[in-house]
């Protein structure tokens, strides 16, 4: 009887397994749903704060799922369509069209929502384990012992006074007097060395040559500002943007590939990504004080600079100018043309600036004196690779010279014209 019960249900058994077993499939994945956020709506959404679109947190609980759908995947359509929900948002954001995902299918949109509804657990606060009884009385024990011996050394030290003072009382009422045999008188140091000619005058010299070397080192580090770090009004990190993220130095930098300067770069530059970035996520370093707090408030700072409403994500017009302090900077009757070294040369930034990727405050790495300059001009070759520039000069001179590369040196590059004119 039970045999044909168990086969009467084993159908509606595995049934049951299968659905549970797809039921599990279909759940939602948090984690793929943070790496679909960030890949197609971190741009222009935060979870808890207005960017450029609304803020995502909750968001499934205020509109239908189907309707997410259709608009995730094509707004345009739904705002052209008449849709009530589709045209309020378009109004209330000034028309501005959100870009259609077409791509993400209806499982990819269970797991962003998935993660924009996700709630992470509050910390649990781990206890401190309470000194044992062992730890406590050992403790104690060295405490007392170094308390002991402290207080027999200051005893010693008592007894040793008072045991000085009885013997000179009991000299002195036996009538013996205590003296000290006297030493012969010496000269004093600093009359014989007075005395002694040679001394002296190897001393003159010694002093001559000394303050001629200190004059020198000093006159010769006269404009040199090697190793200068200002504080700028806003505190912007190169190791930040050039090294973790990679920004390449002729974004900000633009005029470096077709002017004499490098040129500092507009504050619109920096919103070109802040627009959409108000605060920062990345890594911290306490020690120095580099918070993600400390860096949220740099980018408030730019924010006042330019004159940008978060909330309204517009404009107000009310801007301050911000006075960057420069740090390198050649004297007037030096050429130094950037265009000529990244373009033309194809010289790396850091052959001048260091390792500016590493460098969380900018400051001047090279001394960039005369015979610095020369120096890069006798050991670096020329990049000719592909350089139309140079093919012609570049054929002649490496016949003149029987090489194969050609250093700024070679090609030129110590003429006093070239960067004295």
């Amino acid at each position: 009887m039970h045999k044909d019960s168990f086969w009467a249900h084993l159908p509606l058994l595995i049934l049951s397994f299968c659905f549970s077993f797809v039921v599990a499939a279909q759940e939602p994945d948090v984690q793929k749903g943070k790496a679909l956020f960030n890949a197609n709506c971190a741009a222009c959404h935060k979870l808890n704060k207005r960017a450029v679109g609304p803020a995502l947190a909750g968001v499934s609980a205020k509109y239908d799922k189907e309707w997410l759908y259709s608009w995730i995947k094509n707004s345009t359509a739904m705002v052209k369509a008449g849709d009530a929900q589709a045209v309020a948002i378009f109004e209330e954001y000034n028309g501005s069209v959100m870009t259609s995902f077409p791509q993400l299918s209806n499982e990819d949109i269970d797991n962003i929502l998935a993660y924009t509804d996700y709630t992470p657990p509050a910390p649990v606060a781990v206890a401190q384990p309470a000194a044992t009884a062992a730890q406590v009385e050992g403790g104690f024990t060295n405490d007392l012992i170094l308390g002991v011996l402290l207080l027999v050394l200051a005893v010693l030290v008592v007894m040793l006074f008072l045991v000085t003072k009885s013997l000179k009382q009991i000299a002195a009422a036996n009538g013996i007097e205590v003296f000290r045999e006297e030493k012969p008188k010496r000269t004093p140091l600093w009359k014989a060395y007075a005395q002694n000619p040679f001394l002296v005058f190897v001393t003159v010299v010694f002093l001559l040559l000394s303050s001629a070397y200190v004059g020198y080192s000093y006159l010769m580090q006269v404009g040199i500002d090697q190793g200068y770090m200002p504080i700028q009004p806003i505190h912007y990190s190169h190791k930040i943007h050039s090294g973790d993220n990679q920004i390449e130095c002729k974004y900000c930098h633009s005029s470096a590939r077709v002017s004499k300067h490098s040129g500092i770069p507009s504050l619109n530059v920096c919103m070109n990504c802040h627009m959409n970035i108000a605060e920062y996520n990345g890594e911290e370093d306490l020690e120095k004080g580099y918070t993600k707090e400390f860096y949220t408030n740099e980018i408030k700072k730019l924010y006042k600079a330019v004159g940008w409403d978060e909330n309204t994500q517009s404009y107000t017009g009310e801007t301050q100018p911000v006075k960057w302090v420069r740090i390198h900077n050649l004297p007037d009757f030096v050429y130094f043309n950037h265009a000529q070294h990244v373009s033309v040369a194809g010289v790396d930034c850091q052959k001048c600036h260091g390792p500016v990727e590493e460098m969380e405050i900018m400051y001047q790495h090279s001394s960039l004196t005369m015979g610095w300059c020369i120096n890069c001009h006798r050991e670096t070759n020329v990049n000719v690779k592909d350089n139309a520039y140079y093919t012609k000069i570049h054929e002649e001179l490496s016949k003149k010279y029987g090489v194969e590369k050609l250093t700024a040196a070679q090609m030129g590059g110590l003429e006093c014209g070239k960067c004295h004119y």
